[in-house]
């Protein structure tokens, strides 16, 4: 015993003494152990020319949900939902959308602040991307929100750099509430956040939000930002009516990749712009088709049991569920078989 005691203090002074005061380097998070998960098998992701590619230097697409907004329907995201999101549907990335108005960030910033970094975990545990969403809608000006977006993205790129599984999306739909918000002020926004990710995130994938409720990613042609690993946005609901028709939308998206610009489409919708109202799956269909073309990853608005026809959930279903077929609305059941069907070939 005597000798074990002594063997045992013999290798704590080893121990001791090769520490010293040296600082271990920085290193990731361990990979979670499903191997089979999208981002396990892909890793961290880059931008080269106008596609999304993975560790292995192949061009992919993302395909995921959103969540709908904090403030309203929070209590939708706990470990069931999320497993059947993942699992079950086989979606590779959450948007994990938080309002900085309308009863969001600005009026709890702390709590809201902890809601996103849960949420980020609970993607990375499950082995699939998040994308978290700074949802600014009114006012449509991003420059309203600098200080404040400083503050969010100074804490959110810090804490889940070494997870590498995480996209910044620094403004939502761009609009012109007073005044034209033109490209020019969306850039001058993105220019003072994205340094700010970038010195603690440097590899991570930021998007960028473009003119008229980002679907104008044409108009950053010829004035791109100065950064590596930058994509624009692209929103659609194909149900929506109002002018500029579908076609001229998708004409928008073609325009920007023949101009080299990287497009995400980062929410769309089976209806109308307010994601409610009849859904169009064929004008829908196409323009899945379009993207997979194109290999542009999407993320469908959205997962919660809100009233809107958009939702994909009956109202009341969360938190208890049940996560059953009778509880899913018609555009959760399609948006399930779009992630599904093709499955993702990665491997």
């Amino acid at each position: 015993m005597k000798k074990i005691l002594n063997l045992l203090c013999m290798l704590l002074f080893v121990l001791v003494s090769c520490s010293g005061k040296q600082t271990a380097a920085p290193q990731e998070r361990q990979l979670p152990v499903n191997k089979d998960n999208p981002f396990v098998i892909n890793g961290r992701l880059k931008v080269v020319g106008t596609k999304l590619m993975n560790q292995q230097g192949k061009a992919i697409q993302l395909r995921g949900m959103s969540t709908h907004g904090l403030q309203y329907r929070g209590n939708c995201y706990n470990d069931q939902s999320l497993d059947l999101l993942t699992n079950n549907w086989g979606a590779d990335i959450l948007r994990i959308s938080m309002y900085i108005q309308e009863g969001g960030y600005e009026t709890k910033p702390e709590h809201f602040t902890q809601f996103v970094d849960e949420l980020v975990e609970k993607c990375y545990q499950r082995g699939v991307y998040a994308l978290i969403d700074w949802h600014m809608l009114h006012p449509g000006d991003p420059n309203a929100n600098t200080a404040m977006a400083k503050t969010f993205f100074e804490h959110v790129s810090k804490k889940h750099a070494a997870k590498g599984n995480v996209l910044y999306e620094i403004c939502n739909e761009p609009n012109s509430d007073k005044y034209p918000v033109t490209w020019q002020l969306i850039k001058n926004y993105a220019e003072q956040i994205i340094p700010i990710i970038r010195n603690n995130d440097p590899g991570s994938i930021v998007i960028v939000g473009t003119p008229e409720f980002a679907s104008r990613p044409d108009h950053v042609i010829g004035k791109t930002l100065n950064f590596n690993n930058i994509m624009y946005t692209m929103h659609f609901y194909a149900a929506d009516q109002n002018k500029p028709s579908q076609d001229a939308r998708m004409g928008f998206v073609q325009a920007a990749l023949d101009g080299g610009i990287p497009v995400f489409v980062t929410e769309f919708g089976t209806q109308d712009g307010w994601g409610d109202g009849e859904n169009d799956f064929i004008k829908s269909q196409q323009w899945l088709r379009f993207l997979a073309d194109r290999k542009i990853s999407w993320v469908n608005w959205n997962f919660s049991d809100s009233p809107r026809s958009g939702a994909a959930w009956k109202t009341g279903t969360c938190p208890d569920g049940p996560w059953t077929d009778d509880n899913l609305k018609e555009a959760g059941k399609w948006i399930r078989t779009q992630l599904s069907s093709p499955p993702d070939n990665w491997k």
